[in-house]
């Protein structure tokens, strides 16, 4: 992604952040589709995402700024950014390198119904 300031400013202003100043963020491999994890981010992580192409969010738990693969090596390249038609959510086309859940599966989304 290669985005203008006043293009990233324009973006953001369509966000709908949440009342703790959040935003559902969807990371989706952008070879296959699948969906590989979803997160939170502020103002700050999704400027900083927009700004170098790399996925960034906010850790609820650790109530901090949390760019994915830094202790990891786990890193997330953005390709595409898309907000739905309330502002409240954001996908992210992504290519991924390593696994993209902390438990070390590829996707968080490995369980299914029919394990259970």
């Amino acid at each position: 992604m290669d985005l203008r300031p006043d293009a990233i400013d324009a973006l953001l202003n369509e966000v709908t952040f949440n009342s703790d100043g959040l935003v559902a963020a969807i990371a989706q491999d952008i070879e296959n589709g699948d969906v590989l994890m979803m997160a939170w981010m502020n103002a700050e992580t999704l400027r900083e995402t927009l700004e170098t192409g790399r996925a960034c969010y906010w850790s609820r738990s650790r109530q901090a700024f949390w760019r994915k693969g830094d202790t990891s090596g786990h890193h997330q390249t953005v390709h595409d950014l898309r907000i739905d038609c309330d502002g409240d959510t954001i996908v992210m086309k992504i290519s991924q390198v390593g696994a993209a859940c902390h438990t070390g599966e590829r996707t968080c989304f490995f369980r299914s119904v029919n394990d259970f």
